[in-house]
C-alpha cells in the first residue's frame, strides 16, 4: 500500500511537498476507511481537489515517475522549471508484506545521474516510536556508501549512476539487494495510473474476452452504474454479423477512447437497451463509455489489492457514480486496495457520510510556489472545522484556499468593445 509521497524541485514544486495516506486513529469515525496493520494504519482512499493548473496532474506524474524508476520503465524525471537547481528529489514510503519501507532518490537532470538513493525499513513500536533500519545508501556527492551487505559497498562505489542499483547489479549475489528489489517490484507493479480524459478501454476488452466470469463482473459493474442498460457484453464475430448492422466507416464520438484500440475490436462491445443490441462505442453516452473503460481497473484493484491512481475521476461521471466508486474502496469488505483521485466536484467535500478529514487534500498555487495540504490541518479549536461543518460552504468562502478566482467579465467587455 502507498503510505506517502514526497517531491522537491520536481515540475511545478520548487520546495518539498508531502502527500500522506497515514490514518490518524484518534478520529473514531469511518474506521472502515482505514486498513489496519501492525503499528500503522493506512487510508484506503484520498481525493485531491483544487483549481486547474494548481499541481494535481503533476502530483499524479510524481507517483508515475517513482513507479517507473522502481520498475526500470524509462521514467521521465523533470526538475522544477523555474529554478537553476538541476537536482530533483523524490521519495515514497509503502507497505509491502506487512513491512514499512522508505525509498528516496535524488536525480541530477543535467548530468542524467542518480546522485543519491536510499532504501530503509521503518520500524514502529506500539508507543509510536520510530526508527529506520538502513538497508542501502549511496550518496555520490558526499562519498558515503552504506549497506547491510558489506560485499556490496565496494561495488556501489564503482557502479554506474545512470540507474538505481537494483537495475544495475545482479541481485542474486547480494541477499539484501535482492530483498530490496523484490519489495520495490511487488509494490510498484501494483500501481495503475489512468487519466479519465484519455482512458483506454483495451483492459476492459481483455477482461471481457478472458472468461464468462470476468464478463459477468464487468457487465454487473456497468449495469449497476447505468440503470437504463439491460446488458453489456463482448460479442463474437458471428454475433456481430447477426445482431449488429453498422457503418464500418463510423467512429466513436470520443477520439481519445479510440487512440489505443482498433475500431473493429471496439465494435465487439455491445450494449442492450430494451432487448435491442447496439454497438456501445457508437450509441452509449461518454459517461457510460468511460465507466466501461474504468470498470476493469476498479475490479482488478479490489480483487488484487492494487493501487489505483485516477486523474480527474469525476470527468463525465455523475456525482453519485463518483461517490459510489469511492465508497467501494472505503467499504470494510475491501482489504488493502487503494484509490487516490484528483477531482473538481465540491460535493465530495463530505466528512459526514464519505470521508475522514485526512482523506481530503487540496492543491494550491500562488506566484511563489505550489502546495499540497490536508483538511486535517484545519483544526476544530483553531479553525472551527469539524466533521459536521459544511465543508462546501467553507470552501466556497475560500477558508481552505485552493479556490480559483476567474475574472471573465473583462473578457466580455473586451469582446463587446470590439463589436
Amino acid at each position: 500500500m502507498l503510505i506517502s509521497l514526497k517531491a522537491n524541485n520536481y515540475r511545478i514544486y520548487n520546495s518539498e511537498v508531502e502527500f500522506s495516506l497515514r490514518a490518524n486513529m484518534h478520529y473514531k469515525n469511518f474506521r472502515s476507511n482505514c486498513s489496519e496493520h501492525t503499528n500503522i494504519n493506512v487510508l484506503k482512499t484520498a481525493i485531491l481537489i483544487g483549481p486547474n493548473n494548481s499541481g494535481k496532474t503533476n502530483f499524479v506524474r510524481a507517483i508515475a515517475t517513482m513507479r517507473d524508476i522502481m520498475l526500470n520503465a524509462s521514467p521521465v524525471i523533470q526538475k522544477n522549471l523555474f529554478t537553476e537547481d538541476p537536482v530533483c528529489e523524490l521519495s515514497v514510503s509503502f507497505l509491502e508484506s506487512d513491512h514499512e519501507y522508505l525509498f528516496e532518490v535524488r536525480y541530477d537532470t543535467a548530468k542524467r545521474e542518480y546522485i543519491y538513493e536510499r532504501f530503509a525499513e521503518i520500524i514502529r513500536d506500539t508507543y509510536g516510536n520510530v526508527k529506520e533500519n538502513n538497508f542501502l545508501e549511496r550518496d555520490v556527492l558526499n562519498d558515503r556508501y552504506v549497506s547491510a551487505d558489506e560485499n556490496l559497498i565496494s561495488v556501489m562505489q564503482v557502479a554506474s549512476r545512470n540507474n538505481i542499483l537494483i537495475h544495475l547489479i545482479s541481485t542474486e549475489r547480494f541477499p539484501v539487494l535482492n530483498t530490496i528489489k523484490n519489495a520495490m517490484l511487488r509494490f510498484a507493479s501494483r500501481i495503475d495510473i489512468i487519466d479519465m480524459n484519455n482512458i483506454p478501454i483495451s483492459k476492459t476488452i481483455d477482461m471481457l474476452k478472458l472468461s464468462d466470469e470476468a464478463q459477468k463482473k464487468i457487465a454487473s459493474f456497468i449495469l449497476n452504474a447505468d440503470l437504463s442498460l439491460d446488458d453489456y457484453r463482448y460479442l463474437s464475430d458471428d454475433e456481430i454479423k447477426l445482431d449488429l448492422k453498422w457503418d464500418k466507416d463510423s467512429k466513436p464520438q470520443e477520439a481519445v477512447l479510440a487512440v489505443q484500440n482498433s475500431l473493429v475490436e471496439m465494435m465487439h462491445l455491445a450494449s442492450v437497451y430494451k432487448g435491442v443490441t447496439v454497438p456501445s462505442m457508437l450509441f452509449d453516452s461518454t459517461g457510460t463509455k468511460k465507466m466501461a473503460a474504468l470498470a476493469s481497473y476498479v475490479i482488478n484493484a479490489l480483487e488484487q489489492n492494487r493501487i489505483l491512481i485516477v486523474d480527474e475521476l469525476d470527468n463525465s461521471l455523475h456525482f453519485k457514480l463518483t461517490r459510489a466508486i469511492i465508497a467501494l474502496f472505503n467499504n470494510e469488505l475491501n482489504a488493502d486496495a487503494q484509490l487516490v483521485a484528483t477531482v473538481h466536484d465540491v460535493s465530495l467535500l463530505d466528512c459526514k457520510t464519505l470521508f475522514r478529514k485526512e482523506q481530503i487534500w487540496f492543491a494550491h498555487k500562488d506566484r511563489d510556489n505550489a502546495y499540497l495540504y490536508s483538511l486535517a490541518e484545519f483544526k476544530s479549536d483553531k479553525n472551527g472545522i469539524r466533521s459536521t461543518t459544511d465543508l462546501i460552504e467553507q470552501y466556497r468562502r475560500g477558508v481552505f484556499g485552493a479556490l480559483p478566482e476567474p475574472d471573465l467579465f473583462n473578457s466580455l467587455l473586451e469582446v463587446r468593445s470590439n463589436v
